[in-house]
């Protein structure tokens, strides 16, 4: 009967451990679980998304715009 009993707290706190992971970390979760689905679905096409976040390749300033930011200045000495 104790091995019942102890099989049976441990099951329990198994199971209240999981939902309180799963109400902790919900967005997070959900966000991954959606994820899980768009990459499972055959339909789904990237390219048909509206909801663009970030670009993936950011604009980056070219060498000329920083070369005027620069505050020294350049002597030759011959």
């Amino acid at each position: 009967m104790g091995a019942l009993t102890a099989s049976l707290i441990a099951i329990t706190g198994l199971a209240l451990g999981w939902v309180a992971i799963e109400m902790a970390c919900k967005p997070c979760l959900d966000k991954g679980r959606e994820a899980i689905d768009r990459s499972l679905n055959p339909d789904y096409d990237p390219d048909d998304d509206d909801d663009i976040r970030a670009p993936l390749n950011p604009s980056t300033p070219s060498a000329d715009e920083n070369a005027s930011d620069s505050t020294s200045t350049v002597v030759k000495i011959s």
